[in-house]
């Protein structure tokens, strides 16, 4: 593979892009959407140890703008696909630790590892509350060293730099879509895009390796597909700092089970930290009123230096 390059993402690129695509979009005439009932903001999920996860959180999910959540089925285009375009809002997927993403399974599956319940019940003096147990992260020898090697302070996402995949910062985000390409806008860090190429192209044979790699997108009945290759190794997955290659090789699916709720399925494949192949599931709400603002996370970053101890969500 190449060597790495220093990736800079332009603000005035993904605004174009914005505009350009939105230009495009007057042509498709998306069904209506159905009626939106007001409802509270949730939470950003985990994350507590990033300053500007804080933030976000005591504002609101973002900006503290109180998004309404859209009711009714999936919106579609004219073409009979699911309409993905719109603002997306908390939760949004691997913040705090992917391993809140794993698949739930039994406590006594070799491997699994508890991550909530067995404690008090709701009631005073209520029953213990069953514990919830997923698969545990198949990290390697490898990737269990750079792991305990991972400190608060160089988390990429606290430095203002791309969040990568499948990670996400607490801040609003925006799916916008032309004939041959999805884009994603990013709110949060530093205004950062994805495109995903639909026109049927192929991976490049040795891409140069990016923060959010090369991905070239299918349709699976009602799931956006999304192959992504050529990644560097400079993004962590979450503030708990798991690792990856430059091996990486990821697969989205994007579904719309209905107008407020998008399911985002990952598979990660990494030989080099990971010993197989794993699923991790986040999903993300619509958010119709929400619009995206200007955040520049360089502007007044002061906070991840003085930040201490190993990578952690606390």
């Amino acid at each position: 593979m190449k060597n790495r390059i220093a990736s800079t993402v332009v603000i005035s690129s993904a605004v174009g892009a914005a505009f350009a695509v939105g230009v495009s979009l007057w042509a498709q005439a998306p069904a209506p959407n159905p009626g939106l009932n007001p409802s509270q903001a949730v939470a950003p999920a985990g994350g507590s140890a990033n300053p500007d996860t804080a933030k976000a959180a005591a504002k609101g999910g973002g900006r503290g703008r109180g998004p309404a959540v859209p009711a009714g089925p999936t919106p579609r285009l004219l073409d009979g696909h699911p309409d993905l375009v719109a603002i997306y809002g908390a939760p949004n997927g691997p913040v705090g630790d992917i391993a809140a993403g794993m698949p739930i399974v039994p406590c006594d599956t070799p491997g699994a590892v508890q991550q909530g319940g067995g404690g008090r019940g709701g009631a005073k003096g209520g029953a213990p509350a069953a514990p919830v147990c997923r698969e545990g992260i198949p990290l390697s020898a490898e990737g269990k060293k750079v792991l305990a090697g991972q400190l608060s302070k160089n988390d990429p996402e606290a430095n203002c730099l791309p969040t990568g995949v499948p990670r996400h910062s607490p801040y609003p985000w925006r799916i916008v879509q032309d004939k041959t390409h999805f884009f994603f806008l990013f709110e949060g860090n530093i205004h950062s895009f994805r495109q995903i190429f639909m026109d049927g192209r192929k991976h490049p044979a040795d891409p140069d390796p990016t923060w959010y790699g090369h991905s070239i997108g299918s349709w699976d009945g009602d799931t956006l597909v999304v192959d992504t290759v050529g990644y560097n190794d400079k993004f962590w997955f979450d503030f708990a700092g798991h690792p990856h290659s430059e091996q990486l090789h990821t697969i989205e699916r994007y579904t719309r089970t209905d107008a407020a709720t998008l399911v985002i399925e990952t598979t990660i494949d990494d030989p080099v930290d990971y010993t197989k192949p794993f699923k991790v599931t986040f999903t993300a709400r619509a958010q119709p009123n929400g619009e995206l603002t200007e955040y520049i996370c360089q502007e007044n970053q002061q906070d991840a230096q003085h930040l201490q101890g190993p990578a952690s969500l606390n």
